[in-house]
């Protein structure tokens, strides 16, 4: 990063802290005001020592003695009062930034288009999500802090100056060094501390997939593998850690050191004026007091220092996040969905995930309201490419899609996604129960419509066969169940939506061929009168569509009834006794363990991650 794109990001990242600060300003006004009033108490405490050594010690006054002990008391419990209020006004006040950022990027995520999540690890984003939000809470709880401790030094300062001025200049004559010292300590800290927040990222997302993949690991016996991965990332944590201490053990101990030579300046130059009798012993008191109160704030300037440098690198990632437009938006004058059945027609379509060569290049289709349509082609074809497109997961480089006569790019998201259901290969279920998971677009629903859409996706039997039906709770990603189990359940939850166009990605891929016919009855069910896009392998269920279209090259390569192509077709043979190859080396003989698919060129480097998820109403139309 060269050093004007530093500098730029380290404002953002202020700006953002800033801004953030603003919103609760009146909250952290009030900490300020009871810190202000802490600095009131603590700095009496100086002239309530001296008033009480000069008029009771050195007059052998027992009663003001006393009068001032009972004084100083009642200031130190005042102190702690407003200590206790200053904290708790700093901690909820930081706590409620970090939420109200935490819930941005949260919100502003959903948002964002899928070639963001192609691109962007998912430990980097929970990084910034959470330890990153936790370094700028960290800073904002030393907002009042500091603001008080920087009045006490001020204050300390004036009263300093009107009992000695020679004797506050040698008492505060390291106060320049410090500064021009945490200037350069806060300089050389800011690389190594935005090196550890970006390595802090990288080991989360290690830890992440790790968790996530702890199945493929343990089927192949790659744990060695992936503990090496970890402990790599581990290192760099470390190495870009002791980096940073060693800067703060460079600077750290002359911020500590310099404060305390002003008491030896006061010991030794005060001491001498109290023997010649210019200075009372009382002042001479109050003003180690007065240094004393001094060693803290100036030792806290280094961490403050420190912090800030977190904070700000901490930022500056949440400012990346925040600051990155969504591709695909609501146009800004959407049109209204018309009624329709849901009729689906591809205009010169061109896509390719920002590769040189396109997935689909002129792709020409049109798809009656009401029909069922097998895609067939082989992998890369650009089938499953064809389903992230008609709900807008990504938008076409040329050409179009309309439904119902509208272009779908014309349409608010939400409005259009809730028209469209979708049920791909890699299923995604939620940690709760059956009944929730099915009725995730609609929480609503009620029991009889998710009964409904269970028997129509053949799920009813085995759910009631559990010991607590459609209340039975399921483990994360839904593992406790089979593949076919959570593939009929994602099927369901489409057919919840009663969506206008339903979309089946390679939707039985992990039902056993032994057990398919189950649900294929119940699919033929749900595709009557509906239009259906079916990406599929086996004969069986291709031939549940209407028509067959072949895709290759990117486009439209034959298209007739399954039995028609068979005998006209020879690509079309081809691919079907490809599939039928792959299928057989892929599927276990356990009929519930999931079968991975043949995909169509997604986006390089990065796993297909648009599975079940979205099924259903695609998460209530966030892009």
């Amino acid at each position: 990063m060269s050093e004007s794109s530093e500098s730029t990001a380290r404002r953002n990242g202020w700006r953002l802290i800033v801004r953030e600060a603003g919103r609760r300003r009146l909250g952290i006004a009030i900490g300020v005001v009871t810190g202000l009033a802490w600095t009131a108490a603590k700095v009496s405490t100086g002239v309530i020592v001296r008033q009480a050594v000069d008029e009771g010690i050195e007059r052998d006054d027992m009663t003001a003695l006393r009068n001032w002990a009972v004084v100083l008391g009642c200031v130190a419990l005042a102190s702690a009062v407003f200590t206790g209020l200053r904290r708790y006004m700093a901690f909820r006040e930081a706590r409620a930034v970090e939420a109200s950022l935490r819930d941005r990027i949260f919100a502003h995520v959903q948002r964002l288009h899928f070639a963001f999540h192609d691109e962007v690890q998912t430990g980097q984003i929970m990084s910034r999500a959470n330890t990153d939000l936790q370094q700028i809470q960290a800073f904002v709880v030393m907002v009042p802090l500091t603001i008080s401790n920087f009045m006490t030094v001020l204050s300390v300062t004036v009263i300093l100056v009107t009992i000695d001025p020679l004797l506050t200049l040698l008492a505060l004559g390291s106060l320049p060094f410090l500064n021009l010292m945490a200037t350069r300590f806060s300089r050389r800290l800011h690389p190594h501390v935005m090196a550890i927040q970006q390595e802090s990222a990288e080991l989360a997302a290690v830890v992440e997939e790790s968790v996530a993949g702890v199945r493929v690991i343990k089927g192949l016996g790659a744990e060695r593998v992936q503990a090496a991965r970890l402990a790599a990332e581990a290192d760099d944590v470390y190495r870009a850690s002791m980096a940073a201490a060693m800067t703060r053990a460079r600077f750290v101990p002359a911020l500590e050191l310099l404060p305390n030579i002003g008491f030896i300046a006061v010991l030794g130059y005060g001491g001498h004026q109290v023997l010649s009798g210019d200075l009372t012993l009382g002042a001479l008191v109050a003003f180690n007091v007065y240094i004393g109160m001094l060693v803290w704030p100036l030792r806290m300037l280094g961490m403050i220092v420190a912090q800030a440098q977190r904070a700000v690198a901490a930022a500056e990632r949440v400012h990346e996040v925040l600051a990155t437009q969504p591709e695909v938006t609501d146009p800004p004058r959407p049109k209204p969905l018309p009624a329709g059945g849901g009729e689906l027609r591809f205009r010169g379509v061109r896509f390719g995930y920002g590769r040189a060569e396109p997935v689909l290049d002129g792709f020409d289709l049109t798809v009656r309201a009401g029909e069922s349509v097998a895609l067939v082609g082989a992998t890369g074809s650009g089938k499953s490419t064809i389903a992230r497109l008609i709900p807008r997961f990504y938008d076409v480089e040329e050409g179009s899609i309309t439904l119902d006569g509208v272009d779908v790019r014309e349409l608010r998201l939400r409005e259009l996604r809730r028209a469209i259901g979708i049920v791909f290969e890699d299923t995604f279920l939620f940690s709760d129960t059956i009944g929730a998971n099915i009725a995730f677009a609609d929480p609503d629903a009620p029991p009889e419509a998710i009964e409904r859409a269970a028997r129509l996706a053949g799920a009813h039997e085995f759910i009631t066969a559990l010991p607590e039906g459609y209340a039975t709770r399921i483990g994360e990603r839904g593992y406790s169940l089979s593949g076919g189990q959570r593939q009929r359940i994602a099927i369901a939850r489409a057919i919840l939506a009663d969506p206008r166009v339903l979309i089946l990605d390679d939707a039985t891929s992990a039902v056993d061929p032994t057990k398919e016919h189950e649900i294929r009855d119940a699919l033929a069910e749900v595709m009557r009168g509906r239009t259906t896009i079916v990406i599929a392998h086996r004969p069986a269920t291709i031939a549940l569509a209407d028509r067959v279209v072949l895709i290759d090259g990117g486009r439209v390569a034959a298209e007739g009834t399954h039995q028609s192509l068979l005998g006209s077709s020879e690509r079309y043979r081809e691919v079907l006794a490809s599939a039928a190859a792959r299928h057989a080396e892929a599927v276990p003989h356990d009929a519930g363990a999931v079968v991975a698919g043949d995909g169509d060129g997604g986006p390089p480097g990065r796993p297909e991650r648009v599975g079940g998820a979205v099924a259903g109403r695609a998460r209530g139309g966030r892009s």
